[in-house]
């Protein structure tokens, strides 16, 4: 199996296009079932039981019949009959209630630890495979996969074995009754093995179809509903609308495939039913059985057939599960990119001097964003970076905190390479205060203590008022219970940026980043954010990416950055004092301004 793995291409392994063998799906699937085990058996024990006293049933059918035709009428051998029947589909329903309760049981169990597994390994993956991979793909392989899986577990499986334990032993009393009889229904059960072979092949392909044109769908409309104020605002609706129809029909085509393969197999099988009852009623009279052994042949024909038929409607399900669980574990092959090394250590007591030494990266190939970058911020200082769009001021921000890795050089904090830190030790050091700041649905307390509720009310307070947040939440109908919508919307820009630095401060990191925090906000939020700004830079040593070179002014150290390289670097009258591109960008924003 790791011989396979290995050679599927990456890129279709991430975008779960590329097909597993089943084997290998059902042996990967059953490692999800194998902590279940014990209650596995259980329920498989009660399934033997199960069929077994079905299977019974016909035959005290035919001994009551064989009685009614005969001309000595045992009316006490038939109420006993009668007794013993229902006694029997008691029992048959009570172990059916064990049954499913265990397995839905089991089955639920399994699907969430694979459920656990997909959402955790998803929170692994590095900002260049989500880039890769769109949110409304990732969002379906873990709710609708799973619970396709889910059916697999609980349903699909338990009740194909069901139906071939029925099969055998529906024949194996058939053959009992009359090996004749019996070996005449060869022909239509070999008819409907063939067929179903067929079948299965056929719907495989339009199962899987489905599935994609549903994945590329979920993916069209996150991104739909995510961007609707800007469709709304350049009038797109009927663009969009087109888009959907058209990923719309495609599902409804490939679905209608799905469909139309039923349609020819299930009147097939019960074409081959019926005249299967019609060769029992015919042989059965020409070999001489008794009425009450015709009846039990014609009862356990239904018994035959119906399992023969379910399992024709379970591919249905085994497809899906298949299909799904080929999706779940192609994401769930797809390595991080960004792990922790062997032997990484927690990164212990923070003082935070940071230090790039020839750092080059490229988020593909060879298109160097960084070119050999080196730099020191000592502890406790305040350093910005300058440069137009695409200079790499927001990609030293993110290797600092190792949303990606570097290709060449070294990302060093008091000292230790970064990449032997662990990763979420790294990041627990480091407070991040973006230009898009994300707020999730709930209070506004959530947002700032993230669900951690073992920081104290008070904690959080003074947090907001370090920030001068306070003012506005304080004047919210609710303070800190206000409700959030999703994202923020009902909060402005600047209340949201205040609500991201009052969490940044309330963990206290030892190093702080501000990529762009002071963009797009109105003047007088602005002024609160600046006076919030001077207070945290005393926390410690603070990363600055600011395309107002006005907020950068005190700052300890600047460095500009000009196509991936560092071609100036000083305090902001020194820059100045040089003439340099630096001074050209001050110079173009204060005649702008002016």
């Amino acid at each position: 199996m790791d011989d396979f793995m290995e050679d599927i291409d990456e890129k279709e392994r991430l975008k779960g296009d590329k097909k597993i063998p089943g084997r290998i799906l059902l042996r990967r699937a059953l490692a999800y079932v194998r902590p279940y085990a014990g209650k596995l058996a259980l329920a498989g024990l009660l399934i033997i039981m199960n069929v077994a006293l079905d299977i019974a049933l016909p035959v005290i059918t035919s001994k009551m019949t064989d009685n009614l035709s005969s001309d000595a009428l045992d009316l006490r051998y038939l109420i006993t009959m009668a007794v013993v029947y229902f006694i029997i589909c008691m029992m048959n329903n009570l172990f059916l209630y064990f049954e499913s309760m265990i397995l839905q049981k089991a089955g639920q169990d399994t699907v969430y630890d694979l459920r656990m597994d997909v959402f955790s390994h998803i929170e692994e993956m590095s900002r260049s495979q989500f880039a890769e991979m769109p949110v409304g793909s990732l969002v379906t392989r873990v709710t609708s996969y799973t619970q396709s899986m889910s059916d697999l577990f609980t349903n699909v499986i338990v009740s194909v074995i069901k139906n071939f334990i029925t099969v055998f032993g529906v024949y194996v009393m058939m053959f009992f009754i009359s090996w004749r009889l019996a070996l005449v229904m060869l022909a239509p059960v070999s008819l409907i093995f063939v067929s179903s072979l067929v079948f299965s092949k056929y719907v495989g392909r339009a199962f899987r179809d489905e599935r994609k044109r549903i994945s590329e769908l979920n993916t069209f409309m996150n991104e739909t509903l995510s961007g609707m104020k800007i469709i709304q605002i350049f009038n797109r609706e009927k663009k969009k609308s087109e888009e959907f129809d058209e990923r719309n029909d495609s599902l409804r085509r490939s679905r209608f495939n799905v469909i139309k393969g039923f349609g020819v197999y299930r009147p097939f099988v019960t074409f081959v039913f019926v005249s299967s009852l019609a060769a029992i009623f015919w042989f059965g009279v020409k070999l001489g059985l008794t009425p009450g052994e015709i009846v039990a042949f014609y009862l356990y024909t239904g018994r035959f057939f119906n399992p023969v038929q379910q399992l024709a409607d379970q591919l249905n399900n085994i497809q899906k599960a298949l299909t799904a669980s080929e999706r779940l574990f192609n994401l769930l092959d797809v390595k991080p990119e960004v792990r922790d090394a062997e032997g990484a250590e927690d990164i212990g007591e923070v003082k935070g001097r940071i230090e790039f030494r020839h750092v080059w990266f490229a988020y593909e190939g060879e298109n160097w964003i960084l070119r050999d970058v080196s730099f020191v911020i000592e502890p406790g200082q305040t350093c910005a970076f300058v440069g137009a769009t695409g200079a790499g001021k927001t990609t030293i921000l993110g290797l600092i905190v190792r949303n990606y890795e570097i290709q060449k050089g070294q990302i060093l904090i008091d000292g230790k390479d970064i990449s032997k830190i662990k990763i979420k030790s790294l990041r627990s050091a480091v407070g991040q205060m973006l230009q898009d700041v994300f707020l999730f649905s709930g209070t506004v307390r959530t947002n700032i203590v993230l669900h951690d509720e073992t920081v104290s009310d008070e904690r959080v307070r003074e947090a907001c008022r370090y920030v001068n947040a306070d003012g506005f939440i304080e004047k919210l109908p609710n303070g800190y219970d206000e409700q959030i919508i999703e994202r923020g919307e009902n909060l402005s820009q600047g209340q949201r940026q205040l609500i991201s630095f009052a969490r940044t401060v309330l963990h206290e990191p030892k190093i702080l980043i501000l990529d762009e925090a002071t963009a797009n906000i109105d003047t007088e939020t602005e002024s609160l954010i600046q006076e919030s700004l001077e207070k945290i830079r005393s926390i410690g040593t603070m990363l600055v990416v600011a395309h107002r070179l006005s907020t950068i002014q005190h700052a300890d150290q600047i460095i500009v950055l000009q196509n991936g390289e560092i071609i100036e670097r000083g305090r902001h009258q020194d820059l100045l004092s040089n003439h340099g591109y630096y001074w050209k960008l001050y110079r173009l924003q204060f005649e702008a301004g002016a």
